[in-house]
Formats: structure tokens, sequence, C-alpha cells
């Protein structure tokens, strides 16, 4: 008979094992009592025999008791799981669940939080160092060093956050699908997303400018003096802090980079979703699982679009239109144009987002050609989005349309009244002028006001019905709905109703029958006295 402790089982062997094997049993049995509180400590198993009659064995449960069974014994044994795993889940196992779901959620979203303030400190330390360098200082000064440092510094501290919070994010997959084995949420897709991630937080400016005093070739010097004196000798834009100079932004290194660095602004987005209340809100949740939303950043801005539509799109624009134009200017700054200005590019963005194009200024470089170009789309997109904004804020809203089309549809019928009036007033005049034989003309005149006026009633009987046709959506509807619940309230009362009077009938039926029965018995008995007084 197969018998199953707490952590594994054991089984006697042929002959005289079974007296040693009794022994190591009551040697474990002091440690048996410890195991039964621990199953994630102990893997489990499987044990089957094959009992023979002549042997006798001896095994202990979980109790301590010792099952003596006869017969020789061969022991299968089959893990059921890895050691330190627990296939069995305990009491209370989903409230720790749900407990290190929560803790997760928060470390997610202070992770984000981090992220998001690590990345913008990285390119408002990039900013400062573009328009500082060389202005204020040369670039192979200690301050362009120390917030190159800063800069470099913040994008490890960067790629920190973003690898702890994809690992949080990890730790909740396997929660949520309750899951053993970290490696099965580490999909291709998942990794794909991680390493770009990665990638696109760890780009920024690596260029450290040395100057001579510091061991290098005094190329940055002479590249920052060059620069200097293109600055005074055009003073339409201030010159990069970059030793090479090109006429293709893409083709110099650190404007590139520092443009690039704008692609951590991806962080909004998640942060926006780990803050928002729909995703913390457990009615939030609760409804949409019901009904199979996913609360992705989508619905969230689909929420914020209807809740707040101006204040979101205000703030959208605003920030891409500054944006926009400080790397425009930084496109543009290169060749030392007037569209280095930062003036000059906030009306070049505005012009361009708004699709204007008066076309008095223009980029000239690839790079700010590019920045161009994406401002026009966005500039379309934002635009039909406040298109709709704006007709939503116009569109009446139900009440007003059932007052609108309320009174509408009583102008219409006194204007109908009228015409009908018209109508058979003119049919009245044209029958007493056949009756009093007059004029010809008189009666051709009467004959054209009485087809005019039938001509009136038909258009305004049109148009009443069109109003009623475009009034159907909110008011026929829900008036053919509470005619609906009443007439179900209706027959609800009558099936009651019914049903209370076949009982009553029932009831009659019953108190008949036995009247009935008690008048035939008297009957009877008044037959039988009959018959007997007549013997």
């Amino acid at each position: 008979m197969p018998t199953r402790n707490r952590g594994k089982s054991t089984v006697g062997g042929e002959g005289g094992q079974g007296e040693d094997e009794a022994a190591e049993d009551d040697d474990g049995k002091e440690g048996a009592e410890g195991e039964r509180g621990d199953l994630n400590e102990h893997a489990m198993e499987v044990t089957v025999r094959n009992l023979h009659p002549d042997s006798k064995t001896e095994s202990r449960n979980c109790d301590g008791a010792i099952n003596r069974n006869g017969g020789d014994t061969t022991e299968v044994t089959v893990p059921l799981s890895n050691l330190g795993k627990r296939n069995i889940p305990i009491e209370g196992d989903n409230l720790y669940r749900l407990r290190d779901r929560k803790f997760l959620l928060e470390d997610k979203k202070r992770l984000c939080a981090w992220a998001l303030g690590t990345a913008l400190l990285g390119i408002l330390l990039m900013i400062l160092h573009t328009e500082l360098c060389p202005v204020i200082y040369l670039p192979s000064s200690i301050y362009a060093f120390i917030i190159n440092c800063l800069i470099s510094l913040s994008t490890g501290c960067l790629l920190i956050f973003i690898a702890a919070f994809h690992y949080k994010d990890i730790r909740l997959f396997t929660i949520d699908h309750n899951q053993v084995d970290w490696r099965i949420a580490m999909t291709s897709q998942r990794v794909l997303g991680i390493s770009l991630e990665l990638v696109v937080c760890a780009i920024h400016p690596l260029t450290t400018y040395w100057g001579p005093e510091m061991g290098t070739p005094g190329l940055a010097i002479d590249g920052a003096e060059e620069g200097q004196g293109g600055s005074e000798g055009n003073s339409s834009s201030a010159p990069l802090c970059s030793t090479i100079r090109s006429r293709d932004a893409l083709l110099d290194s650190v404007p590139l980079l520092s443009c690039l660095m704008f692609l951590r602004l991806y962080l909004v987005h998640r942060a926006i979703l780990l803050h928002s209340k729909v995703l913390l809100s457990a009615s939030y949740r609760s409804i949409g699982s019901l009904n199979n939303i996913n609360f992705t950043f989508r619905f969230v801005l689909k929420v914020l679009m209807n809740k707040y539509p101006g204040r979101t799109l205000l703030v959208f624009i605003v920030f891409f239109w500054l944006s926009a134009s400080w790397l425009l200017t930084l496109c543009e700054r290169q060749i030392q144009v007037d569209t280095g200005q930062i003036l000059t590019a906030l009306w070049l963005i505005a012009i361009t987002f708004l699709t204007v194009g008066y076309g008095d200024v223009s980029p000239q470089t690839f790079c700010g050609k590019v920045v161009c170009l994406f401002t026009g789309v966005m500039g379309v997109a934002c635009t039909a989005m406040l298109v709709a904004v704006v007709t939503k804020r116009l569109a009446l809203n139900k009440g007003e349309k059932h007052v609108h089309y309320f009174m509408m549809d009583i102008q219409i019928s006194k204007r109908i009244r009228h015409a009908a009036a018209n109508v058979l007033r003119e049919c009245w005049l044209l029958h007493r002028t056949n009756a009093g034989k007059h004029d010809r003309g008189e009666h051709r005149r009467h004959q054209s006001n009485l087809l005019e006026a039938i001509r009136k009633f038909r258009h305004l009987r049109l148009k009443q019905r069109k109003l009623r046709d475009y009034a159907s959506e909110m008011v026929d509807l829900p008036k053919m709905q509470m005619i609906m619940c009443d007439l179900s309230a209706n027959w609800n009362n009558s099936y009651r109703e019914l049903e209370q009077r076949i009982v009553s009938m029932e009831q009659k039926l019953d108190e008949l029958s036995r009247c009935l029965n008690h008048t035939s018995d008297m009957l009877a008995q008044a037959m039988h006295r009959h018959t007997m007084d007549d013997r």
C-alpha cells in the first residue's frame, strides 16, 4: 500500500532491510513535524510498489503511525515539481498574490516617475549645455566636462530605472498568470521592446571636449574660436558647441544625438497610464474586465479627450511648439542662417503647424526640413482633433435637442392647421363661385388659389415628417421604450390577476364539489329512511 509523507515517502527493501529502514524512519520522526508546515522546501513524489506475499515492509505515514504490508516492493519515484517550487496552493495564497500585485504596481509607478524625471533632467542638461557652450564657456573648459559627465550619469541612472521597471513588470506578469518560471514571460516581442527602450534611452552626446591643456590637440579650441568669430560676423544665431562644421546637421554627431534624446519622451505616455485614475480605480477595472476592455494608453487618452479636450490639446500643442522650435534652431544654427534664431524658429513652426506657409522663411538643412515636415503632419492631426472637439461642443445635447425638436414640431403643426384651413376656405370659395355662376376669371383665380393651398399643405406635412424622422433617435426611441415598459408592466399585472382568478375559481369548484358530495349523502340518507318507513 503506498504511503505519502509531507516531504518524501520511504519504502522498505527485501528481507532484513526492513529493520534498518524502520530505524531510519525512527531517526527521521523528529523532523517529520517540522516538514508538515513547509511544502515549499520539499519535492512531491509518487511511489509505485509491486507487492509480494513473502516479505514485509514498514513505512510511516504523515501522522507518525507505522504501516506494515507484506510483499516485496519495487520503488519508482516520479518528481512532480522542482525543488523549492510549490504546486499545491495553501490557504490565503491568493491574498498574498493580491498583496504582491499591489506592491508591484506601486513600484512600477514609482520607477516610471523616477525614469521620466531622470530623462527630463538629461534633456534639460543637454539643452543647457547647447545654449551655453561656446557662448558662456569654451568646449575645453571644466564646465563642459562636468555637464557632459552629468548627462552620462543621468543616462546611466535612466537605464537602471528602465531595467528595474521591466523586472517588476515581469514579476507582475508571473503573478497575474500564476506562473513559476520567469522565463515564460520573456517572449521575443518583450525582449525586442526592452532592447529598443534601452537603446533609445542610452542615446546622448558622447563627445567630451578636451583642450590642449588636457593632453589632446587644440582642435576643439580652434573650432570654438571659429564659431565665436562666425557669431561675431553673423549675429543671426549662436554657434554650435562642436568641433565639426558641416552644412548637413545629420553629418555632425552632436546635434543628431541631441535631437534623438527627445525620443526619451515616450515615457510620458507610460507615466500618464500608470498615474491615471482609470487604472488606479477598482471600479473602472472591475467594469472594464466585465466588458473586455484593455486599459491601455489609448483608452486613457480617449478618456482625457472626452473629459478635458481643451486642456489636453493646449498642453500638447504648446509643448510640441516649443520642442520643435528648439530642434529647428539646433539644426539651422550650424550654418548661421536666420532660422537659427529662436524667434524665427517659433514663427516658422507656427505657420507650418497651422498649414499656412507664407514662404517668408524656410529651413535650409535636411534636419530642419525633416522637423518642419513632422510639424506639418502633427498640425494636420491636431487640426482634425480640434475640429472634432469644437463640433462636439457646438452640438446640442439630448435635452436641448428634445426641446428644440419639440418646439419646431409645435410650430409646424400650427402652420399645417392654417394651411388646412386655407384649403377648406378655397374649396368653399370655389364651390360658391360655381354655384353662383360668376365670371370665369374669378373661377380660375379661386381654382389656382386652391391648388397653391394644397401644395403648401403637402409641403408642410413633408417637412413635419422629416423633422420627426430626425428626432426619432432621441424622442421616438425613448417613447417606444417607455411604451414597451408600460405594456410589459400591464401584462405582468394582468397575468398575476388571471392567476388569482384561476386560484379563486379552483377554490370555488372545490367548495362546490364538497357541497354536491354532502347533498348526495343527505339524499341517500333520506331515501334510505323513506325506504325503511315504507317497510
